[in-house]
């Protein structure tokens, strides 16, 4: 058969790029636009590392440069919500280096246009972190108005862990204005069945519970057990605790404890093939610590000839930037829903950024199901 140099031309592009693809490129390489519902230290290492890797060649703490076409520079913050007067009203490159937020600076952050807005107080706020917050006294903004006329795609809850009513309010939001839902907080959003129907109904799609940290002391504890496990090791008993500064860790240990300690310990043993005696959670808030957490894993078990096996080791890192790259990932994820017209829980999303999805799969399995759904 004799080709033309154009057909020829037209014959590479295809091989090298498939229709799919291509189609798919074509409908998501625009900016995914995000709201941030409250302006906390995650949100500080969020919109610090759209700009850090937007001018950086560097992918180093990229767990997917580039994920469903997108990289992090796609990914634009078009509003944000906050109650403490020493953010309301700022712009957020301001916002996100005012008290109490201490996670760390790695880059100059210029000015984004987007002025911090005065959300509900609701229960945002907890007895134990109430000395912490400034609440302002600014008038609340319509929501729903903010987030139409930003044009928001997503909304991102970064909300405390015991902020329940708060974010269930943001959730019923993001309905009103059309907006997908990211639930990072432990409350449970995306693993009410109601809410996640009001979801399917409006053709919105919702992953939630809880994110997952990058190196956090959860995806380590899951990993070494099951390395162990797979190496013939039969663990007996296992703990991992945490000890943390931060308004996170405050609120965790005072308002959400009990949940916190039941969605780790279920994600951790899931690891295991076996039931075993397993224990994860918070124990303990410092304060010098600031945005650093302290995590401390003991696994007792037996291998060969059920000869006694001890570990006792102790992990340290910052915790807002640990939260970034994964959320990177669940953001661009949610937008490649968005284009495949999928609604309701996003059950390969859920799987695989958060210690609280619907429904709990393995390690396995969830990577297999995301890497099917990106495919």
């Amino acid at each position: 058969m004799n080709l033309t140099a154009i057909e020829r031309l037209c014959l590479a592009f295809y091989k090298a790029t498939p229709p799919i693809h291509a189609k798919q490129g074509a409908l998501i390489m625009s900016k995914v636009k995000v709201a941030l519902i409250g302006v906390g230290n995650c949100a500080s290492s969020f919109t610090q590392g759209i700009q850090y890797y937007s001018n950086s060649e560097s992918k180093v703490g990229l767990q997917n440069p580039t994920l469903a076409g997108l990289t992090p520079k796609d990914i634009e913050i078009v509003a944000a919500f906050d109650i403490d007067k020493r953010k309301v009203g700022l712009d957020l490159s301001e916002a996100i280096f005012a008290k109490p937020n201490n996670a760390p600076k790695v880059c100059e952050i210029t000015k984004t246009g987007i002025k911090v807005s005065k959300g509900p107080l609701l229960d945002g706020v907890g007895e134990s972190s109430k000395e912490l917050i400034q609440i302002s006294d600014s008038q609340e903004e319509n929501v729903v108005e903010m987030l139409k006329t930003s044009n928001t795609e997503i909304v991102i809850n970064l909300l405390p862990s015991g902020a329940t009513k708060a974010a269930e309010y943001y959730a019923q939001q993001a309905i009103a204005a059309s907006c997908a839902f990211i639930n990072t907080t432990p409350n449970f959003i995306a693993s009410n069945p109601a809410i996640a129907k009001q979801f399917k109904d409006a053709n919105i799609p919702l992953v939630g519970d809880d994110l997952v940290d990058q190196i956090g002391s959860t995806a380590l504890h899951k990993t070494l057990l099951k390395l162990l496990s797979e190496s013939g090791v039969y663990i007996d008993e296992t703990y991992q605790l945490d000890v943390g500064g931060g308004t996170e860790s405050i609120d965790t240990l005072n308002r959400t404890r009990d949940a916190k300690r039941t969605i780790k310990t279920q994600s951790v043993a899931s690891a295991l093939p076996y039931k075993t005696q397993v224990v994860a959670g918070s124990t303990d808030y410092v304060d010098f610590l600031q945005n650093k957490r302290d995590s401390y894993f003991w696994i007792s078990g037996r291998y060969f000839c059920n000869t006694p096996l001890i570990i006792d080791l102790k992990f340290q890192t910052a915790d807002a930037p640990n939260a970034g790259s994964i959320l990177f990932d669940v953001v661009r994820a949610v937008k490649l829903a968005i284009t495949k017209k999928q609604s309701g829980i996003i059950e390969p999303i859920c799987a695989y950024g958060f210690k609280h999805p619907p429904k709990i799969l393995s390690l396995e399995t969830t990577e297999a199901e995301f890497k099917k759904f990106l495919a």
